[in-house]
């Protein structure tokens, strides 16, 4: 059985990803265990670490203790600054989110949603979870 042509305008998933990511400074495990690290200063914008990973994936994968967890479902509503279900830490558009998914796709995706709510910041974890965990990072931030 043959796939039925896709219809005009839409794109494929590989598309939409590459097309996100090309709006996305996406950072290394490392760039953002330094930036998490960095000493507060009154003027800077907070970093966040948001895990949107579901819970049955952090409960059999792990977690990084510290990190925001915000489900992907929720993830904009949460993070919107003219949102009123909005988390208390979302009440300014110069946030610094770095999203972590499993792997490094989703969080792609939901980094981008988050640029075109205002929050130009944010970018995602290169590899995510995965990559997090091989590089032996720490589990607490």
């Amino acid at each position: 059985m043959t796939s039925p042509a896709p219809p005009p305008g839409s794109k494929s998933i590989s598309q939409i990803l590459t097309e996100a990511r090309s709006h996305l400074k996406r950072i290394t495990p490392r760039q953002a265990l330094t930036e998490l690290q960095a000493p507060a200063t009154p003027f800077a914008p907070p970093v966040l670490l948001v895990d949107i990973r579901p819970a049955p994936q952090r409960a059999a994968e792990g977690e990084i203790a510290g990190s925001l967890v915000i489900e992907r479902n929720v993830l904009e509503w949460r993070l919107d600054p003219r949102c009123e279900a909005r988390l208390a830490v979302a009440d300014r558009y110069d946030l610094r989110v770095i999203v972590m998914c499993q792997e490094g796709y989703t969080s792609s995706l939901a980094a981008r949603t988050l640029q075109e709510l205002g929050l130009e910041n944010a970018t995602d974890l290169e590899g995510g979870y995965n990559a997090w965990k091989q590089g032996s990072f720490p589990d607490r931030i």
